[in-house]
């Protein structure tokens, strides 16, 4: 087996990589291991591409959120052929954590790289225009604006190092207060565009966040669709009752229940759908963010699936 490794040298140093790697290859034929850094000017598109050269069976990427979007990124726009697999290393780890990879077990995860079946899976791609121009990022998880970029802008990155993803929580109050309420246009795959009023919009490939909370319960990042929110959350009874929806209608009681689930659900400050295609307006400005990167502040972007872009194990 010809095994490729792109890895985030700031994320961790290459000798317990390397022994983790060898646990999970023991009783297993010899394979081609060739090893690819990552840098801080280039977090994976460069490394895959040198990788993908070398030729490799498997590319496995060892890093966080930001460097398996980069490395996926890349996949799906070359239409790469080779199997993906992921050593989540990060603070949040979401895309791994959709997928079910272990956490924190750099030998499981290198073993179910090494085993596992391969699994088709949607890339999200975002056209955005910046004070810079018009940009196209992809993405794995989910992009947005609103809370979930306010939380990002106002996390302190030391506290970060620190305190994992429970350093979000910190940031949560700054970036409530930050994150107003304002009417946006949406247009969905074609059709009519309408009116939201919300804080924040997110549109996931995924739906799982930490800590196993389940925004976007019946996301799937292989059904070939986007599923998004809008949330308009205010004052405490509001958020109360949309911390219950998420906690219990679309988590406990869900995982109870035999009923069949459907995208278009919510409460009064919590709407939900589904599009293939999902072009937004706003009347001002608003930072964004792609897999918990910032973009920049944007008064426009649209949102579109590439479904089965690239194959994960």
């Amino acid at each position: 087996m010809r095994i490729a490794i792109v890895w985030n040298p700031s994320k961790t140093e290459k000798e317990p990589l390397e022994a983790a790697l060898a646990d999970a290859l023991d009783g297993m034929p010899t394979a081609d291991v060739r090893w690819f850094e990552t840098t801080e000017n280039d977090p994976g598109r460069g490394a895959a591409t040198r990788a993908l050269e070398a030729p490799a069976d498997v590319l496995i990427v060892a890093g966080g959120d930001g460097t398996v979007r980069a490395v996926a990124e890349y996949l799906a726009e070359s239409m790469a052929e080779v199997q993906l697999a992921i050593i989540p290393l990060g603070t949040g780890n979401l895309f791994a954590r959709n997928l079910d990879v272990p956490i924190d077990d750099a030998r499981a995860a290198f073993r179910r790289a090494l085993e596992g079946e391969g699994r088709a899976v949607d890339v999200g791609w975002i056209e955005v225009t910046t004070e810079g121009g018009t940009e196209r990022h992809g993405f794995v998880v989910m992009v947005g604006f609103g809370l979930d970029a306010q939380m990002i802008a106002e996390t302190d990155e030391q506290l970060k190092d620190r305190a994992g993803w429970l350093a979000y929580v910190e940031s949560l109050g700054r970036a409530i207060s930050g994150s107003d309420v304002l009417s946006f246009g949406i247009a969905a795959d074609g059709r009519e565009p309408w009116n939201e009023k919300g804080h924040t919009l997110l549109v996931g490939n995924c739906g799982t966040l930490q800590g196993g909370v389940k925004i976007m319960p019946d996301a799937d990042p292989s059904d070939g669709e986007l599923d998004f929110l809008v949330l308009s959350a205010e004052g405490l009874a509001q958020w109360l009752s949309t911390v219950k929806t998420m906690v219990w209608d679309d988590g406990l009681k869900r995982l109870m229940s035999t009923t069949e689930k459907t995208a278009e659900s919510g409460s009064e400050s919590l709407q939900r759908g589904r599009a293939e295609t999902l072009a937004v307006t706003l009347p001002s400005p608003r930072l964004l963010e792609v897999d918990g990167e910032e973009l920049g502040e944007t008064r426009e972007f649209t949102v579109t699936v590439q479904p089965s872009a690239i194959t994960v194990r």
